[in-house]
């Protein structure tokens, strides 16, 4: 699986990123894990549900 984090940097219009940040608090989640929530469905609605096979290979069942 990912051993490793990479920084995502995006700019947002101040009055949307509040909003998304009271929805989230809503939610009991952080900006960010519902962003990389956000990120899993994306590349599982494009590659299919073994999409983790394409990306990790064999580093996904070797740990």
């Amino acid at each position: 699986m990912e051993n490793r984090t990479a920084r995502l940097t995006l700019l947002i219009d101040p009055k949307k990123k509040a909003i998304f940040e009271r929805l989230c608090a809503s939610e009991d989640v952080t900006p960010s894990q519902k962003i990389r929530q956000f990120i899993r469905e994306y590349v599982e609605d494009n590659l299919g549900s073994d999409w983790r096979n394409q990306v990790f290979g064999d580093e996904d069942n070797a740990g």
